[in-house]
């Protein structure tokens, strides 16, 4: 009798945050589950929705009903936006459930994997005494959730009052050198009583039997033990996720021309810059960028995002001075297949806006970063990139031209650059190790496994 209970437990359920940064890595473990036998239903909101790719042919969508929609998001902001699906889903959500009980009878749920800003999820799988497992897709484990813990515990107003002061800035915040109190993970999508409300809820982890991070031991392991002890829940540690299960989960349409002009580049030699998914760029601090990589004398790839020009569809609202500052070396793209582009040897560093997919992959290429974060979490992983791991420039303040010029050069041309290369290719060949048979994140992969299939 308990063999036959194991082998009916094979469904897991995931619920994505429905943005790029979070759809990505939680598809890809959605991936790496598939792959050890575990039947995939992918839970989503009536935004964003992924598409069935060939990738993900044999996993099972389902949409809560009434979620919402576009024109809330535009409407209400990203982070009103976040804690009102959290708001409205928790119903529909159980009913979802309810109903995927009901129709797979012989093919019970092995657990929830939600992502840590969808903890509306926690409700349901208490409701069904299903096990619930939040995947985090921040990094630096420990330092991320000590921040955010301590944010979640802020006095708004007399932080922000705190923040005015430019020494407070500066200094290291206790227990969590580097990071100084600027590099806090506050957010530039709404005020900070909305974040604080988001940590909350997102810290709160009491009634999940584990957490699962995409990040792997090298790059942390001392700060995985801390917060192994934190926690008081078998925290998991298995990225990078790209590199166990690679899979396609690009909400927008890359644009494949781009890898034919790297191919025409010489070694090394190449600016790659893509600021993510959400960040928005004023005019001025464009032709500040445009004007820095023209004077640097090297080639670059450039992603604009349509959209992320505020008050223009895209490029066009961009002065003549700009087109003619990027024609000559420049090659512009609106999307481009990342990791591709990150693995293509003409590549020589990566202006990021460092999310955590984006430093993961840059690290597993070996390609060093300029770093130039806009919100949140991407603070923190700028600061280890540039103090930690030393393998990145941080650009802080007013972009300006000489500072990009400067910053470019340094990747690129200068012997400062070569060494920061070769410190990021020993930890791609880390990561790469910890993600293959015998690794960490192979074998903490495994045992999350286990834990899912020992009764």
């Amino acid at each position: 009798k308990k063999e036959e209970n194991q082998v009916k437990k094979r469904r897991i359920v995931l619920v994505p945050v429905p943005a790029q940064g979070h759809v990505t890595p939680i598809m890809q473990l959605g991936k790496a589950l598939h792959s050890k036998g575990f039947s995939i239903t992918v839970v989503q909101t009536q935004y964003n929705r992924v598409s069935s790719s060939k990738d993900f042919s044999d996993f099972h969508f389902l949409t809560i009903p009434d979620s919402l929609t576009d024109s809330d998001l535009k409407s209400l902001g990203a982070l009103p936006f976040m804690l009102k699906i959290n708001q409205v889903c928790e119903e529909s959500f159980k009913h979802c459930l309810s109903q995927l009980l009901q129709k797979q009878g012989d093919d019970d749920i092995a657990c929830i994997v939600y992502d840590e800003y969808m903890y509306f999820s926690q409700a349901a799988a208490m409701a069904f005494q299903i096990p619930s497992v939040v995947f985090s897709t921040l990094p630096l484990s420990h330092a991320a959730f000590v921040c955010r813990s301590v944010l979640s515990k802020v006095n708004a107003e007399s932080f922000l009052l705190d923040m005015k002061d430019p020494e407070t800035q500066e200094q290291v915040f206790p227990g969590l050198d580097p990071l100084r109190y600027k590099d806090l993970p506050t957010s530039a999508f709404g005020p900070l009583e909305s974040i604080i409300k988001l940590y909350c809820n997102a810290v709160n982890i009491q009634t999940s039997s584990a957490v699962i991070i995409n990040s792997a031991s090298c790059l942390e392991s001392s700060s995985l033990a801390q917060l192994q002890r934190k926690l008081q829940v078998p925290v998991y540690p298995i990225g990078p996720l790209h590199i166990a299960a690679s899979a396609s989960s690009s909400l927008l349409e890359e644009d494949r021309s781009c890898i034919e002009w790297l191919d025409k580049q010489k070694p090394s030699s190449v600016i790659y810059i893509s600021l993510g998914s959400l960040a928005l760029l004023q005019t001025k601090d464009m032709l500040e960028m445009a004007w820095g990589l023209s004077n640097s004398n090297q080639p670059f790839l450039w992603v604009i995002r349509p959209g992320s020009v505020p008050g223009s569809e895209w490029t066009e609202s961009l002065p003549e001075e700009f087109n003619k500052l990027v024609s000559e070396r420049g090659y512009i793209v609106k999307w481009a297949p990342q990791i591709e582009v990150l693995r293509h040897p003409a590549v020589g560093g990566f202006w990021s806006h460092c999310g955590w997919n984006s430093t993961l992959e840059s690290i597993g290429e070996g390609v060093p970063m300029i770093c130039k974060p806009f919100t949140g979490d991407q603070r923190v992983n700028a600061r280890y990139v540039e103090s930690v791991w030393r393998i990145g420039v941080l650009l802080e303040g007013e972009l300006d031209k000489g500072t990009v010029e400067s910053s470019v050069k340094r990747l690129t041309v200068d012997d400062e650059g070569a060494e920061m290369r070769k410190r990021a290719f020993d930890l791609k060949e880390k990561l790469e190790a910890s993600a293959r048979s015998g690794g960490s994140s192979c074998s903490s992969l495994d045992d999350f496994v286990n834990s899912l299939t020992t009764p």
